[in-house]
């Protein structure tokens, strides 16, 4: 059984997705809220499978709501009537969308896609890259840490480096800022074109590579002087970031 849950502040639209998702697709169990915040405690005490969540929203917008969810483990699809600067965004996060009224073979479409892996990290990753798309032109980025939030300009940094359970943040005036987080959870925060992780140790900025040395997997100089190993299967995509031969 499929466990769906629908947000959208407007019943007819909430009814009307509903009774599609009964009639065309097989073992769903679909819950409806018209709340985005009564959402947050759902998900989080129900954990379904597939979320539909309007963009535009009285009480809270969409986008607001995901970043207030402590569980994003299920399909996210967006529902909206128009907002095409928020589905630029969705597009360029590769997290699916249907326009109102949806359309029944869109929705059997997206449906399909559910099919698919895309849970855990991986739509965690997407919802924090949607997040920096629709704020792209703040260069900004916020670190807590030492019981203070560090404001980073993004080309400020040169590279973070994991060490087990905490992640250093190397910054170009030489300041180091420790973080008591994985490289894992703090990758989150720099996903955005420039930055890249080579390693699982490491996660560079590509502004700030200043010497290739090659070898079984390579290493990176910086501009710092530090350097950053490469892992094999990264190698390929690194170069066509760094436009390498």
């Amino acid at each position: 059984m499929l466990r769906i849950l629908l947000v959208d502040d407007e019943n007819d639209a909430l009814e009307a997705l509903e009774w599609k998702l009964n009639k065309y697709i097989e073992n769903v169990e679909v819950t409806t809220c018209n709340s985005p915040l009564k959402a947050i405690s759902i998900i989080d005490e129900t954990k379904p499978d597939v979320v539909f969540l309007d963009i535009q929203m009285p009480e809270m917008d969409g986008f607001s709501m995901i970043e207030k969810l402590n569980n994003r483990d299920f399909n996210l699809i967006f529902t909206t009537a128009h907002d095409e600067f928020a589905l630029k965004a969705i597009k360029v996060s590769a997290i699916d969308y249907l326009l109102k009224p949806v359309d029944k073979d869109e929705l059997l479409a997206a449906m399909e896609k559910v099919k698919k892996p895309k849970k855990g990290d991986f739509l965690e990753s997407k919802l924090q890259l949607l997040l920096n798309n629709l704020n792209d032109n703040n260069d900004k980025i916020n670190i807590s840490a030492d019981g203070k939030v560090y404001i980073l300009e993004r080309d400020d940094v040169v590279m973070l480096k994991s060490d087990k359970s905490y992640t250093t943040i190397y910054l170009k005036s030489e300041q180091q800022i420790l973080v008591s987080k994985t490289l894992k959870e703090v990758e989150k925060k720099f996903l955005f074109s420039e930055f890249y992780r080579v390693h699982n140790s490491y996660l560079i900025n590509l502004n700030h590579v200043k010497e290739y040395l090659k070898g079984l997997g390579g290493e990176l100089i910086m501009t710092n002087g530090l350097t950053a190993s490469i892992s094999r299967n990264r190698k390929i995509e690194l170069f066509k970031k760094l436009y390498l031969d």
